[in-house]
């Protein structure tokens, strides 16, 4: 991907909303096994309710191949403010935002990358009120689930960092990452 490509793919996804987005090398993305440590607590409350949260999703070391297996990365973010560090209803909000900025990202790359390319998200997939796991069945959108970076086993501080964004944005604010993995090797 060159130069112009990287910086109209940037301009693509700041304009359908993104706080900002930077391109990176796959090689730059720090993974640790025991991110899916986040995953198995349940912090998210998702563990074991979708096809794409652990441990339905994989294993940690499949998972960590499957994305290194890409040349270039973006990371994107958006960045929400709260009434205060208690607003627990802006942030779900602000996920239900981030949620939906992702599946607008997915369909625009999906035009121009077709199937090649890796879409991570914040929190887990989410694109079902209930997933079909939840009934046994298989999955009843697996060209638009998402899963997530924790469930990748990435640090997302140290991607804020390699892609030169802020972790943390401020009091009162929340900031979530996605990611888009590009260049199959």
């Amino acid at each position: 991907m060159n130069a112009a490509e990287q910086a109209s793919l940037i301009t693509q996804i700041l304009s359908l909303g993104a706080a900002h987005a930077a391109v990176i090398p796959v090689s730059s993305i720090t993974f640790h096994p025991e991110f899916r440590m986040m995953c198995e607590s349940n912090a998210c409350g998702m563990f074991g309710k979708s096809w794409m949260c652990p441990p339905h999703v994989g294993g940690a070391q499949a998972l960590i191949q499957e994305a290194q297996a890409y040349r270039t990365a973006v990371v994107y973010q958006t960045i929400h403010p709260l009434e205060d560090s208690f607003d627990i209803e802006g942030m779900l909000e602000a996920g239900k935002q981030q949620n939906l900025l992702a599946r607008a990202i997915q369909r625009q790359m999906r035009a121009v990358f077709d199937k090649q390319f890796l879409h991570l998200g914040a929190g887990g997939c989410r694109l079902c009120q209930t997933c079909a796991l939840a009934s046994r069945q298989p999955c009843r959108f697996p060209d638009e689930a998402l899963s997530s970076l924790e469930a990748y086993c990435i640090d997302v501080s140290q991607l804020a960092q390699s892609a030169g964004m802020n972790y943390l944005n401020g009091a009162n604010t929340v900031t979530y990452f996605g990611l888009l993995l590009l260049e199959k090797l």
